[in-house]
């Protein structure tokens, strides 16, 4: 542990330790060689490093995640148990909160200096992969480096570009709600039914408000916007990726409209103290006590709980049961820098973390549910009751999930930030809810037409 601690500490100072990314809501660089590499030149580039591994020689794997602290605790674990494993192998963890993260990760993929190991977001991927800064991933698979014995090929589809793997799902996720049931009841509200709706979360808000208490936090625009769309029918790109995949108006103005009175009745968190906010569980208000829900991912539960200290409801989020909506994501992905000399190495490390039973041991699903049936089986035993509900949970929304849309297209971060902006100034009553979907569509169509 030695080794990490050094790291730890000077990764600590300069990106400082901040949380999940999405919390209660969830780089750009140029360049990158090889772009049109096949797949066995991929392999090959990386044999003469990871050979030195095989002999015993040292090797140094950078391995880069977002999260909070607690999932910074457990990671330098499991990267130490890694080391004891392979004595050869040093690794130097590089961790930030997660949009720390990414303007971290852009100058280095612009210098062609990425850590060898980053944890990918399915809305970077396409950016990342289409701009060869991370290698295809089928080789490692090929060779035995990275085992999918048991994994099914569904897990493993969601990290695909253009039909090729860039991104090697580290577990799965379904959006939900979470809810502390006994500050609802508190309130004089009951605890909604499973098939809830937007109406039924909506007449929380006066009874909420008259104890002190907010709704939510905030729910994270990129996130949710789609997600109501998929319950319309609708989808937030179109299939080429050129342009929004919706074209009526109506549906940004209902979902805004919807959004925009929780907001001026004060069920939301007032827009200055969420930008104060780091988006970590131990300052979302839901954690804080200040809030009778938050919104997310379903592994995002576990630290939440852990941070509350008290007993939390799940529900999934309201619309799941219209036109398919459900699906499940993967939680998030490893990926190996195109730029790195120890791709194999690095392969190996993927291979250790979604397959190692003991270090699955430690992780216990907090990066969604593991992807392997033999790592789930195993970890049955060793699950609180927490993390029970959400293999419970993710394993229902499996039997009631419709397939994912693919991965965002290149410009979709561009578009996120557009989509917050210009909600923010609906919210700010700068534009209607009219006239900001207009806005919102064109400027959006302008940068995926790109």
């Amino acid at each position: 542990m030695k080794k990490a601690l050094t790291m730890l500490l000077t990764s600590s100072l300069v990106l400082g330790l901040a949380a999940c990314g999405g919390g209660n809501n969830g780089g750009n660089g140029n360049g990158g060689s090889d772009a049109g590499s096949s797949p066995s030149s991929a392999a090959s580039s990386s044999a003469g490093a990871s050979a030195s591994s095989g002999n015993g020689d040292p090797v140094t794997l950078r391995v880069a995640w977002w999260g909070g602290q607690s999932r910074h605790d457990y990671t330098l674990k499991v990267i130490d148990m890694y080391e004891k494993l392979h004595p050869n192998v040093t690794i130097e963890p590089e961790y930030a909160s997660f949009d720390d993260y990414w303007k971290k990760l852009a100058p280095q993929a612009a210098a062609k200096n990425l850590p060898d190991v980053i944890q990918m977001d399915i809305s970077y991927l396409t950016q990342y992969a289409t701009q060869g800064q991370i290698s295809e991933l089928q080789p490692y698979i090929d060779n035995k480096l990275i085992d999918t014995t048991n994994i099914s090929d569904a897990a493993i589809a969601g990290g695909k570009v253009n039909d090729k793997l860039y991104a090697f799902n580290l577990g799965n996720n379904a959006l939900l709600s979470v809810i502390d049931k006994a500050m609802l009841e508190k309130a004089g509200a009951t605890m909604p039914a499973q098939e809830w709706t937007w109406d039924d979360f909506t007449a929380l808000g006066d009874k909420l408000k008259a104890q002190g208490k907010i709704l939510t936090q905030d729910l994270r625009h990129d996130v949710f916007f789609p997600f109501y769309l998929r319950s319309q029918g609708q989808h937030m790109y179109a299939a080429d990726g050129k342009s929004l995949g919706y074209a009526d108006d109506k549906f940004f103005i209902d979902f805004y409209n919807m959004y925009n009175n929780w907001y001026q009745s004060g069920y939301l968190l007032s827009l200055d103290k969420l930008a104060q906010k780091k988006g970590t569980p131990e300052d979302g208000e839901l954690e804080l006590g200040n809030a009778v829900s938050t919104w997310g991912w379903s592994n995002q539960y576990i630290l939440s709980a852990a941070v509350a200290k008290r007993p939390l409801e799940i529900l999934p989020v309201p619309g799941w049961n219209q036109n398919g909506a459900l699906f499940l994501k993967p939680s998030m992905f490893f990926s190996i820098a195109e730029n790195s000399k120890v791709k194999e190495e690095a392969a190996k490390f993927i291979d250790f973390w979604v397959n190692n039973v003991d270090a699955n041991k430690i992780i216990l699903g907090e990066r969604g549910v593991p992807v392997s049936s033999a790592v789930k089986d195993a970890l049955k035993d060793s699950l609180t009751p927490e993390q029970t509900k959400v293999f419970e949970y993710v394993a229902w929304a499996e039997q009631n999930a419709t397939p994912m849309d693919p991965p965002n297209p290149a410009g979709a971060t561009e578009v996120d930030k557009l989509l917050k902006e210009t909600a923010e100034q609906i919210m700010y009553k700068k534009l209607t809810v009219e006239e900001a979907a207009k806005k919102f569509r064109e400027q959006a169509n302008k940068i995926l037409g790109k």
